[in-house]
């Protein structure tokens, strides 16, 4: 299956887009998919030990899996004051 990956914040600026497609196998994981954009766009890939990611809205853990045609975002951790 294809998943389309949208980028927010430092994550969009250092893959220099706003999305990133991944092909991945059925029943692939959050964790998975960790896997395969750092292997796909290096520039991700210090960055994605922290990230956090949504499927459809929502917090995923790494264990997560991801169903056909859900909507996945990629987001840094947020700080402020």
């Amino acid at each position: 299956m294809k998943a389309t990956v949208r980028l927010f914040a430092m994550a969009r600026q250092a893959a220099a887009r706003d999305c990133v497609e991944v092909d991945l196998p059925e029943g692939a994981t959050i964790a998975e998919l960790r896997r395969r954009l750092a292997g796909q766009c290096e520039a991700l890939a210090p960055l994605l030990p922290a990230m956090w990611f949504a499927i459809d809205a929502q917090y995923a853990a790494d264990t997560q899996t991801i169903p056909a045609g859900a909507s996945v975002a990629c987001i840094p951790p947020v700080s402020g004051g």
